[in-house]
Protein backbone atom coordinates (compact mmCIF):
# COMPACT_ATOMS: atom_id res chain seq x y z
CA UNK A 1 0.00 0.00 0.00
CA UNK A 2 1.18 3.07 -1.09
CA UNK A 3 2.35 6.42 1.62
CA UNK A 4 -0.68 8.65 -0.08
CA UNK A 5 -3.33 5.30 0.47
CA UNK A 6 -1.99 4.79 3.96
CA UNK A 7 -2.93 9.02 4.42
CA UNK A 8 -6.45 8.72 2.90
CA UNK A 9 -7.09 5.37 5.09
CA UNK A 10 -5.64 7.17 8.21
CA UNK A 11 -7.47 10.26 8.04
CA UNK A 12 -10.77 8.28 6.78
CA UNK A 13 -10.70 6.65 10.34
CA UNK A 14 -9.47 9.90 12.22
CA UNK A 15 -12.16 11.08 10.99
CA UNK A 16 -15.07 8.67 11.83
CA UNK A 17 -13.65 8.60 15.37
CA UNK A 18 -13.32 12.59 15.91
CA UNK A 19 -17.15 12.17 14.93
CA UNK A 20 -17.87 9.32 17.35
CA UNK A 21 -16.29 10.93 20.26
CA UNK A 22 -18.03 14.32 19.30
CA UNK A 23 -21.08 13.08 19.08
CA UNK A 24 -21.07 11.23 22.76
CA UNK A 25 -19.57 14.61 24.06
CA UNK A 26 -22.62 16.38 22.77
CA UNK A 27 -24.88 13.58 23.90
CA UNK A 28 -23.67 13.32 27.05
CA UNK A 29 -24.37 17.43 27.31
CA UNK A 30 -27.96 16.95 25.95
CA UNK A 31 -28.10 14.34 29.24
CA UNK A 32 -27.01 16.82 31.70
CA UNK A 33 -29.24 19.87 30.69
CA UNK A 34 -31.98 17.82 30.81
CA UNK A 35 -31.00 15.72 33.97
CA UNK A 36 -31.06 12.41 33.08
CA UNK A 37 -28.40 9.86 34.33
CA UNK A 38 -25.58 10.26 31.99
CA UNK A 39 -23.34 7.17 33.05
CA UNK A 40 -26.39 4.63 32.95
CA UNK A 41 -27.54 5.51 29.64
CA UNK A 42 -24.55 5.02 28.22
CA UNK A 43 -24.18 1.64 30.47
CA UNK A 44 -27.48 0.81 28.67
CA UNK A 45 -26.61 1.78 25.26
CA UNK A 46 -23.13 -0.15 25.14
CA UNK A 47 -23.86 -3.26 27.07
CA UNK A 48 -23.25 -6.45 25.20
CA UNK A 49 -26.55 -7.47 23.00
CA UNK A 50 -28.00 -10.53 23.70
CA UNK A 51 -28.22 -13.46 21.14
CA UNK A 52 -32.02 -12.39 20.64
CA UNK A 53 -30.95 -8.80 20.41
CA UNK A 54 -27.99 -9.68 17.57
CA UNK A 55 -30.54 -11.24 15.56
CA UNK A 56 -32.50 -8.17 15.73
CA UNK A 57 -29.66 -5.37 14.81
CA UNK A 58 -28.36 -7.62 11.85
CA UNK A 59 -32.03 -8.03 10.41
CA UNK A 60 -32.57 -4.26 10.79
CA UNK A 61 -28.76 -3.81 9.38
CA UNK A 62 -29.61 -5.34 6.50
CA UNK A 63 -33.04 -3.32 5.94
CA UNK A 64 -30.72 -0.20 6.35
CA UNK A 65 -27.72 -1.10 4.40
CA UNK A 66 -29.91 -1.60 1.26
CA UNK A 67 -31.71 1.91 1.70
CA UNK A 68 -28.17 3.42 2.47
CA UNK A 69 -26.75 2.17 -0.76
CA UNK A 70 -29.78 3.48 -2.83
CA UNK A 71 -29.17 7.28 -1.50
CA UNK A 72 -25.52 6.40 -2.48
CA UNK A 73 -26.12 5.92 -5.78
CA UNK A 74 -27.72 9.37 -6.15
CA UNK A 75 -24.87 10.98 -4.12
CA UNK A 76 -21.85 9.46 -5.96
CA UNK A 77 -23.85 11.30 -9.64
CA UNK A 78 -24.14 14.50 -6.62
CA UNK A 79 -28.33 13.90 -6.98
CA UNK A 80 -30.38 14.07 -3.41
CA UNK A 81 -32.85 10.99 -3.41
CA UNK A 82 -35.13 11.72 -0.51
CA UNK A 83 -37.79 9.60 -2.46
CA UNK A 84 -36.13 6.12 -1.64
CA UNK A 85 -38.94 6.22 0.72
CA UNK A 86 -41.43 6.15 -1.65
CA UNK A 87 -39.95 4.11 -3.80
CA UNK A 88 -39.60 1.12 -1.36
CA UNK A 89 -43.25 1.54 -0.98
CA UNK A 90 -44.60 0.82 -3.90
CA UNK A 91 -41.94 -1.51 -4.62
CA UNK A 92 -42.98 -3.77 -1.78
CA UNK A 93 -46.44 -3.72 -2.38
CA UNK A 94 -45.42 -4.85 -5.81
CA UNK A 95 -43.36 -7.56 -5.17
CA UNK A 96 -46.56 -8.65 -2.81
CA UNK A 97 -48.91 -8.85 -4.95
CA UNK A 98 -46.67 -10.45 -7.72
CA UNK A 99 -45.02 -12.58 -4.84
CA UNK A 100 -49.48 -13.73 -3.41
CA UNK A 101 -50.56 -14.61 -6.85
CA UNK A 102 -48.01 -17.09 -7.44
CA UNK A 103 -47.68 -17.26 -10.98
CA UNK A 104 -44.54 -19.43 -11.41
CA UNK A 105 -43.37 -21.98 -8.90
CA UNK A 106 -41.04 -21.82 -5.89
CA UNK A 107 -38.17 -19.42 -6.07
CA UNK A 108 -39.04 -18.31 -9.72
CA UNK A 109 -41.83 -16.40 -8.22
CA UNK A 110 -39.77 -15.00 -5.57
CA UNK A 111 -37.15 -13.86 -8.32
CA UNK A 112 -40.43 -12.74 -10.56
CA UNK A 113 -41.20 -10.34 -7.33
CA UNK A 114 -37.88 -9.09 -6.83
CA UNK A 115 -37.66 -8.15 -10.64
CA UNK A 116 -40.80 -6.61 -10.21
CA UNK A 117 -40.00 -4.37 -7.26
CA UNK A 118 -36.92 -2.90 -9.10
CA UNK A 119 -38.54 -2.38 -12.02
CA UNK A 120 -41.13 -0.39 -10.16
CA UNK A 121 -38.48 1.15 -8.07
CA UNK A 122 -36.82 2.68 -10.75
CA UNK A 123 -39.55 4.02 -12.64
CA UNK A 124 -40.69 5.28 -10.03
CA UNK A 125 -37.59 7.21 -9.61
CA UNK A 126 -37.32 7.69 -13.05
CA UNK A 127 -39.88 10.51 -12.86
CA UNK A 128 -37.92 12.57 -10.97
CA UNK A 129 -34.50 11.74 -12.93
CA UNK A 130 -36.42 13.07 -16.05
CA UNK A 131 -38.06 16.09 -14.84
CA UNK A 132 -35.02 16.95 -13.46
CA UNK A 133 -33.01 16.02 -16.98
CA UNK A 134 -35.92 17.63 -19.55
CA UNK A 135 -36.80 20.37 -17.24
CA UNK A 136 -34.51 21.03 -14.24
CA UNK A 137 -36.78 20.56 -11.63
CA UNK A 138 -34.63 19.90 -8.34
CA UNK A 139 -35.09 16.34 -7.54
CA UNK A 140 -35.20 17.08 -3.69
CA UNK A 141 -38.71 18.75 -4.50
CA UNK A 142 -39.87 16.39 -7.30
CA UNK A 143 -38.52 13.14 -4.72
CA UNK A 144 -40.32 14.75 -1.85
CA UNK A 145 -43.68 15.31 -3.90
CA UNK A 146 -43.49 11.83 -4.91
CA UNK A 147 -43.17 9.84 -1.25
CA UNK A 148 -46.88 11.89 -0.79
CA UNK A 149 -48.38 10.55 -4.01
CA UNK A 150 -46.54 7.21 -3.54
CA UNK A 151 -48.11 6.76 0.21
CA UNK A 152 -52.01 7.46 -1.76
CA UNK A 153 -51.65 5.46 -3.87
CA UNK A 154 -50.52 2.61 -1.96
CA UNK A 155 -52.65 3.23 0.35
CA UNK A 156 -55.93 3.14 -2.43
CA UNK A 157 -54.44 0.18 -4.29
CA UNK A 158 -54.12 -1.64 -1.13
CA UNK A 159 -57.83 -1.43 -0.50
CA UNK A 160 -58.69 -2.60 -3.87
CA UNK A 161 -56.73 -5.79 -3.64
CA UNK A 162 -56.54 -6.61 0.18
CA UNK A 163 -57.82 -9.67 1.60
CA UNK A 164 -59.39 -8.95 5.24
CA UNK A 165 -58.61 -10.95 8.40
CA UNK A 166 -62.01 -12.36 10.07
CA UNK A 167 -62.28 -10.72 13.59
CA UNK A 168 -59.67 -7.85 12.50
CA UNK A 169 -59.37 -4.11 11.55
CA UNK A 170 -56.07 -4.87 9.44
CA UNK A 171 -55.89 -5.54 5.67
CA UNK A 172 -53.32 -6.77 3.73
CA UNK A 173 -52.85 -8.30 0.55
CA UNK A 174 -52.23 -12.26 -0.13
CA UNK A 175 -50.05 -14.49 1.96
CA UNK A 176 -46.66 -15.31 -0.02
CA UNK A 177 -46.58 -18.96 -0.32
CA UNK A 178 -44.32 -20.39 1.84
CA UNK A 179 -42.40 -21.75 -1.08
CA UNK A 180 -41.45 -18.26 -2.46
CA UNK A 181 -40.42 -16.99 1.11
CA UNK A 182 -36.92 -16.78 1.13
CA UNK A 183 -35.48 -18.95 4.36
CA UNK A 184 -33.65 -17.52 7.01
CA UNK A 185 -29.79 -18.33 8.34
CA UNK A 186 -29.76 -19.96 12.22
CA UNK A 187 -28.43 -17.83 14.88
CA UNK A 188 -28.72 -19.50 17.73
CA UNK A 189 -32.43 -19.68 18.97
CA UNK A 190 -33.06 -17.18 16.41
CA UNK A 191 -33.27 -16.52 12.56
CA UNK A 192 -31.50 -13.61 10.28
CA UNK A 193 -33.03 -13.03 7.17
CA UNK A 194 -31.58 -14.53 4.53
CA UNK A 195 -32.13 -12.02 2.24
CA UNK A 196 -28.70 -10.61 3.72
CA UNK A 197 -26.92 -12.62 1.14
CA UNK A 198 -28.75 -10.74 -1.54
CA UNK A 199 -28.07 -7.26 0.17
CA UNK A 200 -24.34 -8.19 0.33
CA UNK A 201 -24.68 -8.95 -3.42
CA UNK A 202 -26.09 -5.60 -4.12
CA UNK A 203 -23.20 -4.13 -1.86
CA UNK A 204 -20.92 -5.69 -4.10
CA UNK A 205 -22.43 -5.07 -7.69
CA UNK A 206 -22.64 -1.03 -6.22
CA UNK A 207 -18.39 -1.39 -5.63
CA UNK A 208 -17.98 -3.23 -8.73
CA UNK A 209 -19.96 -0.90 -11.33
CA UNK A 210 -19.06 2.04 -9.94
CA UNK A 211 -15.41 1.41 -9.98
CA UNK A 212 -14.56 -1.19 -12.42
CA UNK A 213 -17.14 -0.10 -15.49
CA UNK A 214 -16.91 2.24 -17.72
CA UNK A 215 -20.48 3.93 -16.80
CA UNK A 216 -19.60 3.85 -13.39
CA UNK A 217 -16.57 6.09 -14.11
CA UNK A 218 -18.98 8.45 -16.32
CA UNK A 219 -21.58 8.61 -13.24
CA UNK A 220 -19.02 9.84 -10.95
CA UNK A 221 -17.15 12.23 -13.62
CA UNK A 222 -20.70 13.57 -14.11
CA UNK A 223 -21.26 14.13 -10.71
CA UNK A 224 -17.96 15.67 -9.88
CA UNK A 225 -18.45 17.78 -12.92
CA UNK A 226 -20.90 18.10 -15.56
CA UNK A 227 -18.80 20.54 -17.58
CA UNK A 228 -15.93 18.01 -17.80
CA UNK A 229 -18.64 15.58 -18.63
CA UNK A 230 -19.76 17.64 -21.36
CA UNK A 231 -16.41 17.75 -23.19
CA UNK A 232 -15.79 14.07 -22.40
CA UNK A 233 -18.61 13.47 -24.74
CA UNK A 234 -20.96 11.98 -21.78
CA UNK A 235 -24.64 12.77 -22.16
CA UNK A 236 -25.41 14.42 -18.95
CA UNK A 237 -28.85 14.22 -19.22
CA UNK A 238 -28.75 10.07 -20.15
CA UNK A 239 -26.73 10.34 -16.76
CA UNK A 240 -29.05 11.69 -14.54
CA UNK A 241 -32.14 9.66 -15.39
CA UNK A 242 -29.78 6.17 -15.02
CA UNK A 243 -28.39 7.05 -12.09
CA UNK A 244 -32.03 8.16 -10.55
CA UNK A 245 -33.49 4.74 -11.81
CA UNK A 246 -30.39 2.65 -10.26
CA UNK A 247 -31.05 4.52 -7.28
CA UNK A 248 -34.84 4.01 -7.25
CA UNK A 249 -34.07 0.13 -8.36
CA UNK A 250 -32.09 -0.86 -5.68
CA UNK A 251 -34.54 1.17 -3.29
CA UNK A 252 -37.03 -1.43 -4.59
CA UNK A 253 -34.99 -4.10 -2.43
CA UNK A 254 -35.77 -2.10 0.95
CA UNK A 255 -38.87 -3.41 1.96
CA UNK A 256 -38.08 -7.25 0.44
CA UNK A 257 -36.16 -8.75 3.78
CA UNK A 258 -39.01 -7.80 6.17
CA UNK A 259 -41.72 -8.98 3.37
CA UNK A 260 -40.20 -12.22 2.33
CA UNK A 261 -38.62 -13.04 5.78
CA UNK A 262 -41.39 -11.99 8.26
CA UNK A 263 -44.15 -9.73 7.33
CA UNK A 264 -45.27 -12.26 4.55
CA UNK A 265 -47.94 -9.84 3.43
CA UNK A 266 -47.46 -6.21 2.69
CA UNK A 267 -50.71 -4.41 5.15
CA UNK A 268 -51.54 -1.11 6.86
CA UNK A 269 -49.29 -1.87 9.55
CA UNK A 270 -45.79 -2.17 7.22
CA UNK A 271 -43.13 -0.87 8.18
CA UNK A 272 -42.36 2.93 7.10
CA UNK A 273 -39.66 5.48 7.61
CA UNK A 274 -37.14 3.30 6.11
CA UNK A 275 -36.08 5.19 3.29
CA UNK A 276 -35.15 8.67 5.37
CA UNK A 277 -32.48 6.77 7.60
CA UNK A 278 -30.94 5.58 4.57
CA UNK A 279 -30.02 9.27 3.82
CA UNK A 280 -27.86 9.58 7.12
CA UNK A 281 -26.40 6.19 6.66
CA UNK A 282 -25.09 7.10 3.47
CA UNK A 283 -23.63 10.30 4.90
CA UNK A 284 -22.09 8.25 7.57
CA UNK A 285 -20.28 5.62 5.20
CA UNK A 286 -19.59 8.00 2.72
CA UNK A 287 -21.28 6.30 -0.18
CA UNK A 288 -18.70 3.32 0.41
CA UNK A 289 -20.64 0.11 0.66
CA UNK A 290 -17.99 -1.01 3.19
CA UNK A 291 -19.04 2.56 5.17
CA UNK A 292 -22.68 2.10 4.72
CA UNK A 293 -22.37 -1.19 6.17
CA UNK A 294 -20.65 -0.06 9.51
CA UNK A 295 -23.02 2.69 9.71
CA UNK A 296 -26.24 0.73 9.11
CA UNK A 297 -25.11 -1.12 12.18
CA UNK A 298 -24.69 1.43 14.24
CA UNK A 299 -28.01 2.87 13.95
CA UNK A 300 -29.51 -0.53 14.22
CA UNK A 301 -27.25 -0.82 17.47
CA UNK A 302 -28.21 2.05 18.90
CA UNK A 303 -32.26 1.55 17.93
CA UNK A 304 -31.95 -1.98 19.65
CA UNK A 305 -30.39 -1.01 22.66
CA UNK A 306 -32.83 2.32 23.12
CA UNK A 307 -35.35 0.11 23.49
CA UNK A 308 -35.21 -0.84 27.24
CA UNK A 309 -34.04 2.83 28.56
CA UNK A 310 -37.40 3.89 29.61
CA UNK A 311 -38.44 0.74 31.63
CA UNK A 312 -34.25 0.42 32.99
CA UNK A 313 -33.14 3.77 33.21
CA UNK A 314 -35.99 5.92 33.11
CA UNK A 315 -34.83 7.71 30.08
CA UNK A 316 -37.14 8.39 26.49
CA UNK A 317 -35.44 5.85 23.74
CA UNK A 318 -35.71 9.52 22.11
CA UNK A 319 -32.59 10.45 23.18
CA UNK A 320 -30.79 7.69 20.52
CA UNK A 321 -32.80 9.83 17.92
CA UNK A 322 -30.69 12.91 19.16
CA UNK A 323 -27.61 10.80 18.98
CA UNK A 324 -28.00 9.56 15.34
CA UNK A 325 -28.68 13.01 14.36
CA UNK A 326 -25.64 14.23 16.11
CA UNK A 327 -23.38 11.92 14.80
CA UNK A 328 -24.70 12.81 10.99
CA UNK A 329 -23.57 16.68 11.72
CA UNK A 330 -20.42 15.27 13.35
CA UNK A 331 -19.82 13.29 10.80
CA UNK A 332 -20.02 16.15 8.04
CA UNK A 333 -18.37 18.51 9.92
CA UNK A 334 -15.21 16.20 11.20
CA UNK A 335 -15.04 14.63 7.50
CA UNK A 336 -14.35 18.40 6.14
CA UNK A 337 -12.35 19.31 8.79
CA UNK A 338 -10.04 16.22 7.60
CA UNK A 339 -10.18 16.81 4.49
CA UNK A 340 -9.36 20.38 5.01
CA UNK A 341 -5.77 18.93 6.76
CA UNK A 342 -5.70 16.13 4.27
CA UNK A 343 -5.18 19.24 1.69
CA UNK A 344 -2.40 20.70 3.28
CA UNK A 345 -0.76 17.94 4.07
CA UNK A 346 -0.62 17.50 0.18
CA UNK A 347 0.00 20.88 -0.59
CA UNK A 348 3.54 20.53 1.66
CA UNK A 349 4.36 17.41 -0.13
CA UNK A 350 4.07 19.37 -3.32
CA UNK A 351 5.91 22.41 -2.08
CA UNK A 352 8.45 19.91 -0.18
CA UNK A 353 9.52 17.55 -3.44
CA UNK A 354 9.48 21.24 -5.87
CA UNK A 355 12.22 22.40 -3.30
CA UNK A 356 13.96 18.93 -3.36
CA UNK A 357 13.73 18.93 -7.19
CA UNK A 358 14.94 22.19 -7.29
CA UNK A 359 17.76 21.79 -5.40
CA UNK A 360 18.87 18.75 -7.14
CA UNK A 361 19.16 20.82 -10.59
CA UNK A 362 22.63 21.81 -11.78
CA UNK A 363 24.08 25.23 -11.44
CA UNK A 364 23.96 25.92 -15.19
CA UNK A 365 19.96 25.05 -15.10
CA UNK A 366 19.44 27.24 -12.29
CA UNK A 367 20.98 29.85 -14.07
Amino acid sequence: MTKARLTALGLGIASAVLALLAAFLITSLVLLAAGDPVGDVWGQLLSWPETRNWTNIVNNATVLYLSGLAVAVGFRMNLFNIGVDGQYRVAAFTAAVVAGEAWLPGYLNTALAIVCAMAVGAIWAGIAGVLRATRGVSEVISTIMLNFIATGLVAYLLRQVAVREEGSNQIGTKQIPEGSRIGGIPFGDYTIYGFILIAAVAGFAFWFVLNRTRFGFDLRATGRSTTAAVASGISVKKMTIAAMMISGAVAGLVGLPILFGDAYTYGSTFQSGLGFAGIAIALLGRNNPIGIAFGALLFAYLDEQSNPLQILVGVSPDIVAITQGVIVLTVVISYELVRRYGVRLEQREVARALATSRTDEPEEVKS
